[in-house]
Formats: C-alpha cells, structure tokens, sequence
C-alpha cells in the first residue's frame, strides 16, 4: 500500500501547481496537522482514496470547519484494505487550549487505546502529530514528544510511526527517516510517500 504523509506546512506541488497525476498510484493519504482545512477538503476532491488525518496543536479551526470528505482517526483504528492506522494527535501542554496534552495525559489516551489494539490484533500505522520522546524530538516544552508513543512501539511493533511537529528546516541535520527497534519512523514534514510492507535500506 502506497501512502502519502503531509503536515505542517501545505505543499505547492498539491495545492498551488496540483497536477492529480501527482496522486497516482496513492492508496491512503495520511495528515499528520497543522494543515488548513482547505487543503485536505482541495486533496479529497481529487483522490480517490480516504484521507485520515489527526489533529495538530494549532488545528482550533476544525472545531468550526472540519476538513470535508476526510476521515478523523483521532482515538481509534481505521482498517483500510487490512491495514491498520492508530490515531493520536496533538503536542505537549504549554499553554491553554485544544489538542495539547501533558505527558500523563497522552499515557490515560493510549492506555484507553489498548483493548481496541489488542482487538485488532495490533496495528501496522501510528499516525501522531508530536514525535515520540527522544525520537526526532526538540528540547523546548512545545515540541517534547510524548513517552507514551515509546510504549506503544514498543510493545506492539508497528511497521511506521508518522509523525509531524518537527519542521525540518527548523534544524538542516534533522532526520526525515529514522528506526527505532522494528518501527520506520517518518516525519511527514511538507509531505512524503511510502509504502506499508516496503523493505526499508538505512
């Protein structure tokens, strides 16, 4: 299966000079946040596909204007063509409002996740918005990752995490792609394609 992982920042290639070649051979597109409602709506148009997606810490607009033909995956998994996407979106707490979250917080989220995980076998997808702790991460409060994603990889052993937050033109050596033990993690910064299945070379 072919996925197409974009946030943070909307790609001129799919909005500003979209072609709908771009998109195939796309199984799945994946919104990782902080993208503008119109843009995922402008994507879903074209693609036949779903488009799931997560919340980001500055996505308070899709209270009012949630993205229209997509799929909110937030607490939950969605099997699509037997492949299973487990979302949990949103930062670390460091100032009021929606989608943000402390560390004990996000750990009560997952654990509420587990006997639907254990259900489903499993999942192959964790699709997040904060980056894991300590994996692809920055050292202020607002981009911690949380620990709680740590667990999760580690007992379940998803083939990919995807995550965004981390912009990365934030810091020229930040890593797009990274492992941790058995899980390919990616940061879908602007946007990125892989495939679930796909023997990985590092």
């Amino acid at each position: 299966m072919k996925i197409l992982a974009i946030s943070d920042t909307e790609s001129k290639i799919l909005w500003d000079y979209f072609d709908k070649s771009r998109l195939e051979g796309i199984d799945v597109i994946l919104s990782c946040g902080d993208l503008a409602s119109e843009y995922l709506s402008f994507l879903a148009t074209f693609f036949k596909g779903p488009v799931l997606y997560v919340h980001g810490n500055h996505d308070t607009s899709y209270e009012q204007k949630p993205p229209e033909g997509c799929i909110c995956i937030e607490d939950q998994i969605y099997v699509y063509k037997g492949v299973r996407f487990l979302g949990l979106g949103g930062s670390m707490r460091y100032k009021p409002g929606p989608h943000q979250y402390t560390q004990a917080q996000m750990t009560r989220r997952a654990a509420r996740m587990w006997f639907s995980i254990w259900k489903a076998r499993g999942f192959d997808v964790l699709v997040t918005h904060a980056p894991a702790k300590g994996l692809g991460d920055g050292t202020s409060l607002t981009h911690t990752g949380f620990q709680a994603f740590c667990g999760l990889l580690e007992r379940w052993k998803p083939a990919y995490m995807v995550h965004g937050h981390m912009h990365l033109n934030y810091d020229p050596l930040a890593k797009r792609v990274r492992k941790f033990g058995e899980t390919v993690i990616v940061n879908a910064y602007e946007k990125w394609e892989f495939e679930v299945g796909e023997k990985k070379v590092f």
